[in-house]
Parts: structure tokens; C-alpha cells; sequence
């Protein structure tokens, strides 16, 4: 197996260094091994995908900006407001 060196934050070394019970290398293994099968599962998702970068920009805006006004309307309705409808 391929071995890897990682930098730490000071803070973090010496939190790392004084639980030496701890297999960190093992941790720092599962970490990686998870976030690189989802950005492999990603990967494999869009492949095949017709979507432009500008097509998914905008679709990412149209979230994002449903998503703001659900919560202003959550909000308003938890003030007594009468919820936004634009």
C-alpha cells in the first residue's frame, strides 16, 4: 500500500502526539477512502451528462434562491408575517 504524508495544524500535532492509543493513521486512511469513493460515485453520476457548466449554474442559482425564499417564508410565518410571494 502507498504510503502518504500529511501536514497538520500545530494545534492538531499535538493533540495527535499526545494520544498515542489512537490509530490516527487509520482514521486519516477511512477519511480519504470515503471522500474519494464520493467524488468517484460523483464522477461516475455525471459522465454522461449533456449539461453545460453554464446550465448548471444557472439551475444551482434557481436552487439556492428557492431554497432562501422557503426559509424567508419560515421565518415569516414564525413573526407573525405574512409570508413573501415573490
Amino acid at each position: 500500500m502507498p504510503n502518504m504524508t500529511l501536514s497538520l495544524p500545530e494545534d492538531v500535532y499535538k493533540i495527535v502526539k499526545n494520544h498515542k492509543e489512537v490509530r490516527w493513521s487509520e482514521i486519516a486512511r477511512r477519511a480519504i477512502e470515503d471522500y474519494a469513493k464520493k467524488i468517484a460515485l460523483l464522477n461516475a453520476m455525471t459522465a454522461r451528462s449533456d449539461l453545460s457548466e453554464e446550465d448548471i449554474m444557472t439551475l444551482d442559482t434557481k436552487v439556492k434562491s428557492g431554497i432562501q425564499q422557503h426559509y424567508r417564508n419560515k421565518a415569516s410565518r414564525i413573526k407573525g408575517r405574512k409570508p413573501d410571494s415573490s
